[in-house]
């Protein structure tokens, strides 16, 4: 065989292995979303790809035996292609058996080169790059060779399953799509410069909010501002004044005994027109939607959905008003950092690596500002003063603190009992223990 033939050889060896590695590439890299795409526009070549990746023991099986058998030529074509020509070309200087064993290493060397470079390594880089495209193009020809080579597969795939069974590994591939993947595919594309971040954090959101409580979008009870049906006409005018809203509750006597609701709006006519304002056994005062402090915010929205309102009050299981909801809180909770202005005013920047952090911020705010993935034992409590006081097991006073995730989170206000506003300052380390002495 001439040196021509032998070169000819190696480099269809070359081509037929690039084949099986870019398609074996391709097949694992391709995605089914973007295949199921191109089927939809058409390209029904798209649909085989899929098949195949439903079922890859046969295609697999496929590449693995032309690799070898190409490998396995190859070295066979080129030992004795190559090593007449390195012996000629080192005669002068060597003797056997110096000059067989140098001839036999760097022919060995030059063909496994040429294979490793041209036959795996760029291919496999091309089909990285455009996996679907590729997997389109080659899965007809790699459809013809599974069924040319079935008496193997079948022999090769057949040992494989029985091993696998035997040894009890599952082989079936599971495409269920996650809210994981989701969350991944949409970081992806944010780091891409595909995807706004302010977009990227809207639609995390919205994919949080079976997660997130109600009470943490909510407005607090000791937040209310509320009419009595003992309120006379002077102290419902005040009230608006100081504390101005479009809806108000109506209670006799106490916050927790509902009445109902008043529209602004009504109140405002009623001015205008000249007519006494009062709450008891008046059509002002409306209905008003009760849930329970237990939703979650997707079930509060389709509460609003299904009840035609906008505005609720939120009780425990007591029978004791914690809060009111109305749907503009729910969708500022969605929005996140496009949110209200009060609701921004929250967490405060004082400087790079502090921050003064208001006692009722929701714990998901407070995740989102400081990137702190998850707070121990959060199902416990909905705001960041719930936090400290679950983690000191106390009611917390001025200078208590709680390292965690990197950052201090210490007390500087109290009012009566209550933690009215904490500084949160980054530290160097990441003890996710509380500190404090007098615990």
């Amino acid at each position: 065989m001439s040196f021509f033939d032998s070169a000819m050889i190696i480099l269809g060896l070359i081509a037929i292995s690039c084949f099986f590695s870019m398609s074996e590439i391709a097949l694992a890299a391709a995605r089914k979303m973007r295949l199921r795409q191109m089927l939809d526009e058409g390209d029904t070549r798209a649909e085989k790809v899929l098949h195949l990746q439903s079922h890859p023991g046969n295609f697999f099986t496929v590449v693995q035996i032309g690799l070898n058998a190409v490998a396995i030529m190859g070295g066979i074509v080129g030992e004795s292609a190559f090593t007449p020509y390195f012996q000629m070309l080192f005669a002068p200087w060597l003797n056997d058996p110096w000059l067989t064993q140098v001839s036999f290493a760097l022919s060995f060397a030059m063909v496994t080169s040429l294979f490793i470079l041209i036959a795996d390594l760029m291919p496999k880089r091309i089909a990285m790059t455009i996996p679907e495209r590729v997997a389109v193009i080659l899965v007809g020809p790699m459809m013809k060779c599974i069924t040319i080579l079935k008496p193997l597969v079948w022999l090769f795939n057949g040992l494989a399953t029985g091993i696998f069974r035997l040894l009890q590994i599952q082989t079936t591939r599971k495409d269920e799509i996650t809210s994981d993947d989701i969350y991944a595919v949409m970081s992806a594309g944010a780091e891409a410069g595909v995807l706004d971040r302010d977009k990227q954090q809207i639609m995390e959101n919205v994919f949080g909010m079976q997660t997130v409580p109600v009470t943490s979008a909510m407005t607090a009870r000791e937040g209310l501002v509320y009419f009595l049906l003992q309120d006379s006409e002077e102290d419902i005018k005040r009230k608006i004044a100081e504390e101005p809203h479009t809806k108000f509750l109506v209670c006799d006597g106490q916050l927790d005994m509902i009445k109902g609701f008043v529209d602004a709006k009504e109140l405002l006519l009623r001015v205008i027109n000249g007519e006494n304002i009062t709450l008891k056994d008046s059509p002002l005062v409306h209905n008003c939607l009760i849930i329970p402090d237990t939703l979650n915010l997707s079930e509060s929205m389709e509460y609003f959905k299904n009840n035609r309102a906008d505005f609720a009050v939120v009780m425990n299981e007591y029978a004791l008003v914690v809060g009111i909801a109305t749907t503009n809180d729910l969708q500022r909770a969605v929005m996140g950092d496009w949110s209200l202005h009060e609701s921004e005013e929250q967490i405060i920047a004082r400087d790079s690596n502090s921050w003064l952090v208001d006692g009722v911020t929701p714990i998901t705010d407070v995740m989102r500002a400081f990137g702190i993935e998850t707070f121990p034992h959060s199902q416990n409590y909905e705001t960041i003063a719930g936090f400290m006081m679950y983690m000191l097991r106390k009611i917390p006073k001025r200078t208590d603190f709680v390292n965690y995730a990197g950052f201090k989170f210490e007390v500087v206000d109290i009012d009566a009992y209550k933690v009215d506003q904490l500084l949160v300052t980054r530290i160097d380390n990441s003890d996710n223990s509380l500190s404090k002495d007098d615990i």
